[in-house]
């Protein structure tokens, strides 16, 4: 019984390959490191049906933003990530950027691991309602962008697919890009809120933990989508495997008997235990206004004085 890589990030599933420099015919990956913020840029491109299927990932561009300290208490290390969130936002919608946005926070916020989504649009800066009562010109004076914003819940409060929710928005509100956040899961513990993905492809709500629910895409909704997560879970079947993997490694056992003991292991009921670090609320609340500082700055334009 193989473990499978459970993981919602397309550079874990680039890393899970055998060998870190195999090429994967349609996948471009390109790596930038900044020093002084300590900040690495992993750009995954996806550019043809091969790599899609190689991947298993859509086809898009996918953008890792790995930022160790973004997990700590300083602010002055917020600013600078926000700052590259927001560039890389304002590529991927290009002159979207200056349309009607429609921000959608997914998750169940009386979950911690789960609420980043509800908590970020809780930091929201939301204009339309103000551009509908006071018109263009306020917006032109002002340097408003035009963003609206929902958390629709997950399907067990409202008994309705986040799809048909996101659906009925857009047939009222007609904006014309949509950027969904939510909390992803990841194959790596050291990954765990201090990683940023933001991808072109939209998203499946749920997928990495086991929990599908119908995507979120231009497909599915007639509107350019952009998804933002960080990971805020593992699957303990992971740490435990990446664990004994290494002991075992450590002490001389062969690749074949390290798969069968783990497979083993894996076998008994743990693929349902999800984990997440005990400053799991602090992490949030923090992380998400590091967001919504980004969206803001990206779509909402200024604030007003």
């Amino acid at each position: 019984m193989e473990h499978k890589i459970r993981t919602d990030l397309a550079i874990e599933l680039r890393e899970s390959f055998p060998e870190d420099d195999v090429e994967v015919k349609g996948v471009i990956l390109k790596e930038k490191f900044d020093e002084k913020n300590n900040i690495r840029v992993t750009t995954v491109e996806i550019r043809d049906e091969a790599g899609a299927k190689a991947m298993g990932k859509p086809i898009g561009t996918y953008i890792t933003i790995e930022t160790p300290e973004l997990n700590n208490l300083s602010e002055d290390y917020h600013k600078p990530v926000s700052d590259l969130i927001a560039m890389h936002l304002r590529k991927l919608s290009g002159k979207l950027s200056r349309d009607d946005v429609l921000v959608v926070g997914l998750g169940n916020r009386e979950v911690t691991p789960d609420a980043l989504g509800p908590q970020v649009v809780d930091n929201l800066f939301v204009t339309r309602h103000l551009i509908r009562e006071f018109g263009e010109e306020f917006k032109e004076r002002n340097h408003l962008g035009n963003v609206s914003a929902i958390s629709p819940g997950v399907m067990a409060q409202t008994g309705m697919e986040t799809l048909e929710i996101i659906k009925g928005v857009i047939k009222e509100t007609n904006p014309r890009l949509i950027i969904v956040i939510d909390a992803l899961a990841s194959r790596s513990i050291n990954r765990l809120n201090t990683t940023v993905q933001i991808s072109d492809t939209g998203i499946s709500p749920g997928s990495g933990v086991g929990n599908n629910r119908k995507a979120l895409n231009e497909e599915s909704l007639g509107v350019k989508v952009i998804a933002i997560g960080v990971p805020t879970v593992v699957d303990a079947a992971t740490i435990v495997a990446d664990t004994l993997t290494k002991y075992m490694e450590s002490t001389g056992f062969g690749e074949e008997d390290i798969f069968k003991f783990i497979s083993e292991v894996n076998g008994q009921q743990m693929y349902n235990m999800f984990v997440t670090p005990k400053n799991i609320d602090e992490s949030i609340k923090r992380i998400s206004y590091t967001l919504s500082e980004a969206l803001n700055s990206c779509f909402s334009g200024g604030v007003l004085h």
